[in-house]
């Protein structure tokens, strides 16, 4: 070695006399001792099973390691007389300005198995991954770290592996492909399983990665020893253990197809051992094994689905999440038709509540103008909807169905017609095919509901009982403060119900959990939907009882200065819980919380926290949060009764 390879040692990390302590030296770790004023230095880890010396004693002149107590010679690093299983040594030196150690150059890293699936999926357009590192995992996270250091791709550390699923979830609702969640074996991985089912129930593509136990101890009961295949059997609708003699590359590029092509999880387990594998393959691209899903009903059907709607008086469009890529098709069609249009709770802000048409969302979360327009309807033309219960799509209308899934046609209840295809193409197909038609304009009518449905908004924006500020003022001043440009999350809860009917979205898209609907998605979902698109302003709206679920994921957007604004109506309760018990006539219990200060919390996170206690502090509050450059936190105390 030459002196070039010389690292001075932390004056802090040095040990006294009969001490021994584990210390980093060039990003490598060293056990450093002390023992009979002499120095040593040796490998921090116990040639048995990794143990880190460092972390152990000094004993009668011997180093004993901390996990299964063999001694070595804390200088020589010799275990005692009869042992040959000896720990590697540095020189170290003790000058006048510190102690030293002496380090060979490190070696450079061989490509990996996680080299190659890493750059497979990138190659296929996986650039986001949320996660969280750990010793099942470190072989990917190190071909992770690779590719960032590359500027191949972002990887967002969170603080539980749940928020990690549910981000990539809303990453894939907003933008249709894509991104990563990442764990550790055992619980780290059973962690996903929420946020993946979201996924799955609401048909956004996302990427699963599981570290393993090494395949040596696998399904002899090791240390967080689960059979994870049949762990992620039902939530991913494909799980593949990745094996030393697998075609890595190919593994990884079927899972990033599976995702996208059955618009689900798909799911990999990487043992331990096979992460770190050298590898020479070349990854995978994508070229020639991608199909387009715009598909177009045949001529005949169109025909039919024409002549219906053409001889319809009152149509009404009822739009899904579905169809969140035709927007400019379906406002085509209802200006074609002067009809109204509705649209689900996921698909809200698809048609902006501003137009002329624009009726807003249907169903619980809904409007009575919306209902009361379908209420009137003589046909019903629902795209891209999955005619849930929660949205209450009238099953006695006659209704021509539009969806790119022959298995979503009649669902439920028998349809009057259906065309089976892309919403965006089969919706423009529709338009050229109509001809002349016969409905009556309904744009005075959509107007004269707004109308009455506005004055109402209004007169319970003024609502105060002294116990907080009524939702409809809340949602009154988000109306009127939100960026054109943003992307909403929400939660689960009250908050929700009251966003879906009282806010006017100008065309910006709501993420949720559709049809999950789990508490605790919408601050995580922020973090995915700024990762989808960074450029435009997130808004995370939450009620007490969901952030609190993953309040720590606030960290991880200040660690990373993503600058989500978030929303946060507090009523120091499950509301929708205690209401659920009312209407059940039970008596309410065990719903009620108790609430750390949420703005003084957003401070001690390092965001900044607001206070809203009172209807008239609301502009001057939604003022200051959308001026902020950082992440920060508006607490509005909220009546828990006026919603």
């Amino acid at each position: 070695m030459s002196d070039s390879h010389w690292h001075r040692v932390d004056p802090a990390d040095v040990p006294e006399d009969g001490r021994v302590r584990g210390v980093v030296v060039d990003g490598r770790s060293v056990a450093l001792s002390r023992c009979g004023g002499q120095l040593g230095a040796l490998e921090n880890r116990c040639p048995h099973q990794g143990g880190p010396l460092g972390e152990g004693a000094i004993e009668k002149g011997w180093l004993r390691c901390p996990w299964h107590g063999y001694d070595y010679h804390p200088i020589t690093g010799r275990p005692p007389e009869g042992f040959s299983d000896g720990v590697p040594t540095y020189p170290v030196a003790e000058r006048g300005d510190g102690v030293y150690v002496q380090l060979p150059e490190q070696p450079a890293r061989p490509r990996t198995v996680a080299d190659v699936m890493v750059e497979t999926l990138v190659a296929w357009g996986v650039t986001a991954v949320f996660g969280m590192v750990g010793h099942s995992n470190l072989g990917f996270a190190e071909a992770l770290r690779r590719a960032e250091e590359r500027g191949e791709l972002r990887y967002i550390g969170i603080r539980h592996e749940g928020a990690a699923a549910f981000a990539a979830s809303a990453y894939g609702k907003l933008t249709g492909r894509p991104a990563a969640c990442f764990a550790i074996a055992g619980p780290g991985s059973t962690n996903l399983l929420t946020g993946l089912y979201d996924a799955k129930l609401d048909g956004a593509p996302v990427v699963a990665i599981s570290g393993q136990v090494p395949s040596k101890v696998l399904g002899r009961g090791a240390f967080q020893d689960l059979d994870l295949t049949a762990v992620f059997r039902d939530v991913a609708v494909s799980s593949s253990t990745v094996t030393a003699g697998s075609d890595h590359a190919e593994l990884a590029a079927l899972a990033v197809k599976h995702a996208v092509d059955a618009r689900g999880v798909a799911h990999l387990v990487l043992p331990d051992e096979v992460q770190v594998q050298p590898s020479d393959a070349p990854a995978l691209v994508p070229d020639g094994r991608r199909a387009g899903r715009r598909i177009l009903p045949t001529p005949g059907e169109l025909t039919t689905a024409a002549a219906l709607v053409r001889d319809a008086r009152r149509p009404v469009l009822i739009v899904g999440h579905g169809a969140r890529d035709a927007a400019g098709e379906i406002t085509r069609l209802a200006e074609c038709l002067h009809a109204p249009v509705v649209t689900t709770f996921k698909a809200k802000g698809l048609v902006p509540d501003t137009h002329p048409l624009g009726a807003g969302v249907l169903g619980r979360s809904g409007t009575p103008v919306a209902s009361w327009l379908m209420n009137e309807s003589d046909l019903l033309i629902v795209v891209g909807a999955s005619f849930a219960n929660h949205t209450g799509i009238a099953p006695y209308k006659p209704i021509l169905q539009i969806d790119d899934e022959v298995s979503a046609v009649g669902r439920f209840d028998a349809v009057t017609a259906a065309l089976v295809g892309d919403a965006r193409l089969t919706v423009s197909a529709l338009v050229e095919a109509l001809g002349e038609v016969k409905a009556t304009d309904q744009r005075p009518d959509v107007a004269a509901r707004w109308a009455i449905w506005r004055a109402e908004k209004h007169r319970r924006t003024r609502d105060d009982r002294g116990r907080g500020v009524p939702a409809a003022a809340v949602f009154d001043a988000l109306s009127r403060h939100l960026p054109v440009d943003a992307v909403v999350t929400v939660d689960v809860g009250n908050h929700a119900y009251s966003l879906g009917r009282y806010l006017e979205s100008s065309g910006q898209p709501v993420l949720m959990s559709g049809y999950l609907g789990s508490i605790g998605f919408g601050y995580p979902a922020a973090l995915g939907a700024w990762a989808a698109a960074p450029d435009r302003p997130i808004v995370a709206v939450t009620g007490d009882g969901g952030f609190g679920q993953y309040a720590a994921e606030l960290t991880t957007a200040v660690k990373y200065g993503i600058g989500i604004k978030h929303v946060l109506l507090n009523n120091n309760a499950l509301g929708k819980i205690s209401k659920e018990q009312l209407a059940g006539d039970y008596p309410v219990w065990q719903t009620s919380l108790r609430n750390p200060d949420w703005a003084g919390y957003a401070e001690l996170c390092g965001a900044t926290g607001i206070r809203v206690r009172a209807t008239d502090q609301l502009d001057t509050a939604m003022t200051a949060l959308f001026a902020i450059e950082g992440p920060a936190l508006l607490c509005v105390e909220q009546d828990a009764e006026l919603l």
